[in-house]
């Protein structure tokens, strides 16, 4: 298996990558699909997503897409979500996971790559309703 492409959020002006695919439940629920444009994106799409602050309360938004129905045809938000250039994510409730700093241990696979530390932000139906940093140690190699 090979590391997947992340997708990116904007978050205080700030981009950070995501090892989270926030739009993989509206996808399935929806019945949409995307074709892989390589080993490196198996879902078949890269996402933008931006935290937006009105009124105190943040808010988590899909603003670009990215995603190929055949390897040339790629299509963007507002081929998904017709008349939208951003959507609401109300379907998203979970957390999100943003690795930060050096990177401790690679893993071939997935997002199971270790950094020094997670930014983990909990959502519910789109809404910030918590965050809070994780501290990652380097993994010890089993001894033989």
């Amino acid at each position: 298996m090979t590391a997947q492409a992340s997708e990116l959020l904007i978050y205080g002006g700030k981009e950070i990558r995501l090892c989270s695919n926030p739009l993989s439940l509206y996808l399935r629920q929806a019945g949409i699909s995307f074709k892989s444009p390589s080993t490196a994106c198996w879902r078949g799409y890269i996402g933008t997503w931006e935290i937006i602050e009105s009124g105190g309360v943040e808010r988590l938004y899909l603003v670009e897409l990215s995603a190929h129905r055949t390897y040339e045809d790629v299509v963007g938000v507002s081929d998904i979500f017709p008349g939208f250039d951003r959507v609401f994510a109300h379907w998203f409730t979970g957390e999100l996971r943003c690795p930060q700093g050096e990177l401790l241990n690679y893993v071939h696979g997935g997002y199971a790559s270790t950094y020094e530390y997670d930014l983990l932000m909990d959502f519910k139906q789109g809404v910030l309703v918590n965050k809070h940093a994780r501290h990652n140690e380097k993994p010890v190699k089993a001894s033989r």
